[in-house]
């Protein structure tokens, strides 16, 4: 073999291990961003939960699950939105 053999063939290694170092960090960015989104995900429905449950000592919420008027549900829809809004604050 001669020398442009050999260039070729480190020419290619590089390549091979360049490709495998980016595929490998890009695939631990993507499960790490995954992670953040399921975990936002969670915790936002969590919060959405939150709003609904009667606390112990805690006055009823006016806000009411009712599904026979599209125009209450549109203002229960703005009022869990507020409530959600001022439980962040609070935290």
């Amino acid at each position: 073999m001669n020398d442009a053999d050999y260039q070729q063939v480190i020419k290619w290694v590089l390549i091979v291990l360049a490709a495998g170092f980016i595929g490998h960090f890009g695939k631990s960015l993507a499960e790490y961003l995954l992670a953040r989104a399921r975990k936002k995900r969670a915790l936002a429905d969590e919060e959405k939960s939150d709003v609904f449950v009667k606390q112990p000592g805690e006055k009823p919420s006016s806000v009411t699950m009712s599904e026979t008027s599209e125009v209450g549900t549109k203002a229960e829809k703005k009022a869990i939105k507020a409530i959600i809004k001022l439980r962040k604050k609070e935290k």
